[in-house]
Order: structure tokens, then C-alpha cells, then sequence
């Protein structure tokens, strides 16, 4: 199946840039990363002390998450709170903007959840650094020292296991979602694309920015604890 045309796509090629579509996923992440900032600034700037509307919802939304994660990780983990919460709205941003006609996902390409992956893994394991210093080895030693040649490189493939997990799953969902919506809205027309899959396209990038953060949350915990 040929990759569909997409809009930014079309005024790179217009311009004379060369394999447009190849760079899309870098294109449209910059896009989500200006309208994260955009929305940001603008929203800062109309903060009130009694919040009114976009404020309202902002403040539920943030407030929910911290409850949601602190509830999992209790007060001490509330310090990689921005991580979690930065890497929850731009993964739901990039699922949300292909869902408008002509635009693309930037995590349905690999490159970019590979790219998120690797960030969680760095961040866990500088968590674990952080509170147990150089005795966080013990995390890949297994519960006696006979049993460390055996499980220091089980672990340690486990661990890095995780990149390929995180960055596999949401790439896989989110591109599956595009795919559906291009042949969706290639047979049916921009404005009769069956309307149940497109709300089944918005639950999907929703949940799948909720996997992400539980599943870096757990990984946060997991180096947060003592080794048993």
C-alpha cells in the first residue's frame, strides 16, 4: 500500500525539498511541538485565580494525571511529574493531529516512539541513580551473589527489552489507526468517513498516551524501590 499524501508533505514537495514524505514524522513533530508551546504561552497568560473555561479544563486534566501517578508512585515520586505529564500531552497531541484529514501521526512512525522510548529508559534508569547511588547495581544481581553471572544479562535484556516494548506498541497501534482512517477515508469520502471510527480513533490515541505514562510510571517505581 502506497504511503498516503499528506498536507505538509505536498508544500515540501512543492517547494522542491527532496523525498518529503521520508521526513514527515520530524515535520509533523515539530508541528505538535509548536502548538504544545503556542498553547502554553497563551494559556499562562490568562491564568486567573478563579479559572474560567480552557483553564478549568487544563487544571482538571494536570490535576488528575499527578493524582493518578502519585497514587502509584506516593508524594516522593511527584519530582519526574513534568517528565510524565510533557511526554502524556505530546503523545496524545501526536495521535490526536492525524486524526484531522491530511495530517500525520509523527508517533506512527517508529523513529519518533523509538526516540520516546529511550527517553523513559534513560530517565529510569538516572531515577535509580538517583536514590540508591551505586548500589542500584544490585536491580540486575538477582537475591544472592551465586546468582548474579545468571541474572545480571537476564536483566539486563529485560531492560532494554522495555524500549522495544514501549516504542513497538504505540507505533504499531497508532499507525494501524492511520492506516484505517486512509482507506476509510479513501473509500468513503473526507465528510462520509463512518463517524463510530472516528471516535474509536480519538479512544485510541487517549489510550495509548495513558499506556505510555503508566508503563514509564511502573518503570519510575521499579527503580525508586530497594532490590529484594
Amino acid at each position: 500500500m502506497e504511503h498516503p499524501i499528506f498536507f505538509i508533505d505536498a508544500i515540501l514537495s512543492a517547494m522542491g525539498v527532496e523525498h518529503a514524505g521520508a521526513y514527515s514524522h520530524i515535520t509533523y513533530t515539530w508541528l505538535v511541538m509548536l502548538i504544545l508551546i503556542a498553547s502554553a504561552f497563551f494559556l499562562a497568560r490568562k491564568v486567573k485565580l478563579v479559572p474560567e473555561k480552557g483553564q478549568n479544563f487544563f487544571e482538571v486534566l494536570i490535576d488528575g494525571l499527578e493524582t493518578f501517578m502519585v497514587e502509584i508512585t506516593g508524594p516522593e515520586g511527584r519530582f519526574f511529574f513534568p517528565y510524565i505529564a510533557t511526554v502524556f500531552l505530546f503523545i496524545l497531541v501526536s495521535n490526536m493531529i492525524g486524526l484531522i484529514p491530511g495530517f500525520f501521526s509523527p508517533t506512527a512512525n517508529l523513529n519518533t516512539t523509538l526516540a520516546l522510548a529511550l527517553c523513559t529508559f534513560v530517565v529510569t534508569h538516572a531515577i535509580g541513580i538517583k536514590f540508591h547511588g551505586v548500589k542500584y547495581i544490585k536491580h540486575f544481581c538477582g537475591p544472592v551473589w551465586w546468582l548474579i553471572p545468571l541474572m545480571f544479562p537476564i536483566e539486563l535484556i529485560g531492560h532494554f527489552a522495555r524500549i522495544m516494548s514501549l516504542s513497538v506498541r504505540l507505533f504499531g497501534n497508532i499507525f494501524g489507526k492511520e492506516m484505517v482512517l486512509a482507506i476509510l477515508f479513501g473509500l468513503a469520502g473526507l465528510y462520509l468517513a463512518p463517524l463510530p471510527i472516528m471516535f474509536l480513533g480519538i479512544l485510541v490515541c487517549f489510550i495509548q498516551a495513558l499506556v505510555f505514562m503508566l508503563l514509564s510510571t511502573m518503570y519510575f517505581v521499579g527503580a525508586m524501590e530497594h532490590a529484594h
